[in-house]
């Protein structure tokens, strides 16, 4: 099997502008996108990222307010249409599902080489690369770009799960002005320097934002926290965490059934959302420590605006470095610069 000149792992915005960029550039890239499995699912790593199981999408350059459906059914292929959620008139912009969709045609459309399947490990210890994957064996590689994003920390609820994208969220600047949410008591789980600055952030379209935290001060810096505590919008709800969300098939969220840890007393919040901030857990445990990563497992880069990992060849795109902003946009754009740095790399070695 022949060496690859760049594979690029992961399929939410950086993988797919990585993709776009790689292939324009003539690198012929590989891309695994992940399989549709159960355990996926499940981990929120199923094909085309964490976007594609949000909704309503207001924030993405280039996307106004409109009706796409004449142009999402002329450029996204007819076996991925009958895949994808009714198109529909819609009053917002775009679906995530939609635009996710047009990104992996968009790539496919330049030549990009697209397998659905699992990688499950790679070794970086030799040039080329090895990368092996679940169902289709091992690949080599010259360079490599990592693009496998971090998954939001839930609670695990079996009814957190039912009203996801329906209330449930965990994306405060992704969802926090849609119309559910404005003029609306809404609530934020977690206690650090997130939780806070999200319910500060949701505190400025929603009529209430309760902040449910299990402990009876926060964890956030003493700045951030007396911004919140002095916030007349923010009611800190001590000592409790979440029993169950509640709501109806019609309206979606409605109530958040809270349970005092100290005397065990039950409180129903009523709310149209309920925004987690506990946390993301980026998606490295195939790399099995090769590269260097970040006290909170994310992917090092070693040079500002750069891509570059701790091993020459190998770059990084998203949300697996990129604990600050998790946009899609600033992910598309890292994954545009990873493509850039493995083709400059792959020229200066004379492989391109």
């Amino acid at each position: 099997m022949p060496v690859e000149n760049c594979i690029i792992i992961g399929s939410g915005p950086a993988g797919w502008s990585a993709a776009i960029y790689a292939a324009r550039a003539n690198i012929q890239p590989l891309l695994f996108e992940g399989a549709i499995t159960e355990e996926n699912r499940m981990q929120g790593t199923l094909p085309l990222g964490q976007l594609a199981q949000t909704t309503e999408v207001e924030n993405y350059a280039g996307y106004p307010a409109g009706d796409l459906k004449r142009f999402l059914e002329t450029a996204i292929s007819k076996d991925r249409i009958q895949m994808m959620p009714p198109i529909d008139e819609h009053p917002h912009a775009v679906t995530g599902p939609e635009l996710m969709e047009l990104m992996r045609q968009q790539a496919s459309n330049f030549g990009t080489r697209i397998i659905t399947d699992d990688v499950v490990s790679v070794d970086l210890s030799k040039k080329p690369f090895v990368v092996t994957t679940r169902e289709n064996g091992t690949y080599e590689t010259h360079s490599l770009i990592v693009a496998t994003g971090a998954k939001a920390n839930y609670l695990g609820l079996p009814s957190e799960q039912a009203y996801k994208n329906r209330g449930v969220s965990a994306c405060a600047v992704c969802d926090g002005a849609l119309p559910r949410f404005r003029n609306k008591p809404i609530v934020v789980v977690g206690g650090g320097d997130s939780a806070v600055e999200e319910a500060t952030y949701l505190s400025k379209y929603a009529s209430k934002v309760y902040l449910v935290h299990r402990r009876g001060e926060l964890r956030a810096s003493k700045i951030m926290q007396q911004r919140a505590l002095d916030n007349k919008k923010i009611e800190p709800v001590w000592f409790s965490q979440v029993e169950e969300v509640i709501g109806t098939e019609k309206t979606g969220l409605t109530t958040v059934r809270v349970r005092n840890v100290q005397d065990q007393s039950i409180r129903d919040i009523e709310a149209t959302g309920m925004f987690l901030a506990i946390g993301h857990t980026p998606n490295t445990n195939f790399l099995k420590g090769q590269l260097e990563l970040t006290d909170k497992g994310y992917i090092v880069w070693k040079e500002s605006f750069r891509t570059y990992t701790s091993v020459e060849g190998v770059f990084s795109a998203g949300d697996v470095s990129d604990d600050n902003y998790r946009q899609a946009i600033t992910s598309s754009g890292t994954g545009c610069m990873a493509a850039l740095d493995a083709e400059r790399y792959l020229s200066h070695h004379g492989i391109i």
